[in-house]
């Protein structure tokens, strides 16, 4: 008689396992990439729609994303005369150590072309160098050397390290606003 109940048990076990789960029965358990549980809304769900446990566990709605939560990036602008173009900061110790430098004012450098594919320039100091192997696209900020930076309007490879890019721009976009030979560039956080 005991291993009646005892077989029993053991065969409802795993039933009793997957309906606590949330698996089996109609029931789902969705998990984030990280693995954590995403609690399910009346069976529906939303990619729009986060639902964060409050601190005593129960759920809280909010079913707009904050995006000033989910966008951390920087921006800087590149002027050059009366033209600029917004930049956003790369993610290494250089873009921020540059950031830092802009914090503390404008830089200003002159630049020319070289390899008619870049504007160049000497930044007057170093920062720390990130170098990986880059083909460069228009619109790309590199950090040369440590020490020089580049606008890059066309394509190039080579190992530099990224500081910023301009999204959305073209070779003849940039051309139009640096133009051909010599051109001071200022670099600052503020929007002229």
């Amino acid at each position: 008689m005991k291993l009646k109940y005892f077989l029993s048990a053991i065969l409802m076990f795993p039933v009793l396992l997957s309906a606590s789960c949330g698996v089996g029965s109609g029931g789902t358990a969705d998990k984030t990439e990280n693995g954590s549980h995403v609690p399910e809304k009346d069976g529906i769900e939303s990619e729009n729609d986060t639902y964060v446990p409050d601190e005593d566990g129960t759920e809280n709605e909010n079913t707009e994303k904050d995006e000033t939560l989910s966008d951390n990036k920087k921006y800087f602008f590149v002027i050059a005369g009366n033209s600029y173009f917004k930049a956003e900061l790369a993610e290494n110790t250089s873009a921020s150590a540059f950031y830092e430098k802009l914090k503390s004012g404008n830089i200003t450098v002159d630049m020319s072309d070289y390899g008619s594919f870049e504007k160049v320039g000497n930044l007057g100091f170093s920062l720390p160098r990130n170098d990986e192997n880059i083909t460069t696209v228009p619109g790309d900020i590199i950090l040369y050397q440590g020490s020089s930076i580049t606008i890059y309007y066309d394509r190039n490879t080579w190992n530099f390290t990224r500081i910023g890019k301009i999204h959305n721009v073209s070779k003849n976009d940039l051309l139009s606003v640096l133009g051909d030979g010599k051109v001071t560039v200022t670099f600052s956080i503020s929007e002229p």
